[in-house]
């Protein structure tokens, strides 16, 4: 039996967030409206999800000692990490303390190394995913990536949306490289991943949910991404019965091996009939916020169902859809506004995630649009996200 008491009342349900942003903010309003008490953390204060929570922290949530301080604090029902900036060491050991993590700690501590879970998938499961190396020192991968050869792509192993990431065409370009992932990936941890770039048709997202009724599907998702961040989404992305079920398969094998009840992004490259496996983030993906206008249940709504342990049953699906990034570029500033949201078209909708500040570019929302047909859906939705006007 599935019960939730009432927020703001003695033994309320409470879900904490780790990380709050665009992606937290959905995952909040879902639970606002399950009426579960939300309680939002994250590094820096007024983060979207803390607009639509009953309460928040600021901290630093890589230290051991706040982390444990906070949830001891607020003692929640249920923790949904968001962000990859998380001591998952802590949360592997407030598990086995009873403490609920969403959806499992092996989970959010495997996917958040690259190496973790590149070798889960190729060594231990056989799941096809592109030739790496892992190197530790910069002489180190300039002799790796002589294996490997031109051209290759240079991650941390561990950082967030594509941040340090660079792809790489000769020896020249090491240098750069190199310092680029030392800056963004996580502080005292050097090593990175290098991976041989290899031919594919296109790259789409497969969005599953391990639920109490077993493991759903939505329907396939296609992308663009600029240095590993998504721009454009969207549903369904074309692709063969067989390809289709190759990716099921894989990414069946993984979810069971994580564990644990949520939703779970899994990202692939298609090339020909080859299905070969990218990344898997177990949590709502940043390219599946086009389920927000194309399915009955989005991936957020999803998520909160399985976690709280209510049957999906079934993800019934509108029609062509899109998402395009509202992306504001040189721009500096603490107070944002849009414009020209009058010219927001029938059968569009608007994301606007009310980030407190920017420095330069930063994703600030989404416009989302269902039409006839994908191409049709996209020039839309692109067309009117050209025509808002961000200043600060």
């Amino acid at each position: 039996m599935v019960t939730i008491n009432t927020a703001l009342c003695k033994n309320s349900t409470r879900v904490m967030l780790l990380g709050s942003g665009e992606l937290g903010k959905e995952i909040a309003i879902e639970c606002q409206r399950m009426g579960i008490e939300v309680i939002a953390v994250d590094s820096y204060c007024n983060a979207p999800a803390m607009h639509v929570s009953h309460r928040q922290h600021i901290i630093d949530m890589l230290n051991s000692k706040e982390l444990k301080r906070c949830i001891a604090l607020e003692q929640p029902n249920f923790i949904v990490p968001e962000i990859e900036s998380i001591d998952t060491n802590t949360l592997m050991k407030l598990e086995k303390s009873g403490y609920h993590i969403v959806p499992s700690a092996y989970a959010a501590h495997t996917t958040m190394n690259r190496k973790f879970i590149r070798n889960l998938a190729s060594k231990v499961l056989n799941i096809p995913t592109s030739e790496y190396k892992f190197a530790t020192s910069y002489k180190d991968l300039k002799k790796k990536i002589k294996s490997i050869g031109y051209p290759c792509i240079i991650k941390p192993i561990i950082s967030s949306s594509g941040k340090g990431q660079s792809t790489i065409n000769n020896e020249n370009e090491i240098d750069i490289a190199w310092k680029k992932s030392q800056t963004h990936g996580r502080v005292n941890i050097a090593e990175v991943i290098i991976e041989k770039q290899i031919l594919f048709d296109f790259e789409f997202t497969l969005i599953a949910v391990n639920a109490i009724d077993g493991i759903h599907f939505c329907l396939p998702i296609g992308h663009r991404q600029e240095n590993g961040d998504y721009k454009e989404s969207w549903q369904p992305q074309e692709i063969s019965d067989c390809s289709l079920e190759k990716a099921k398969n894989f990414s069946k094998k993984i979810i069971s091996t994580l564990g644990g009840y949520g939703v779970f992004g899994v990202e692939f490259f298609l090339h020909q009939d080859n299905v070969i496996f990218s990344e898997i983030s177990p949590r709502p993906h940043d390219t599946g916020m086009v389920t927000l206008i194309s399915q009955d249940l989005s991936e957020f709504a999803l998520h909160v169902r399985a976690f709280l342990g209510i049957p999906i049953s079934s993800i019934n699906q509108y029609g062509p859809s899109s998402s395009v990034v509202l992306l504001g570029n040189n721009l500096y500033g603490n107070s944002i506004s849009f414009s020209n949201l009058e010219l927001i078209k029938k059968n569009q909708q608007i994301r606007i995630f009310s980030k407190p500040k920017i420095s330069g570019s930063r994703r600030l929302g989404v416009v989302l649009d269902r039409s006839k047909t994908i191409k049709k859906s996209i020039l839309r939705a692109k067309d009117t996200v050209s025509k808002i006007l961000i200043q600060t």
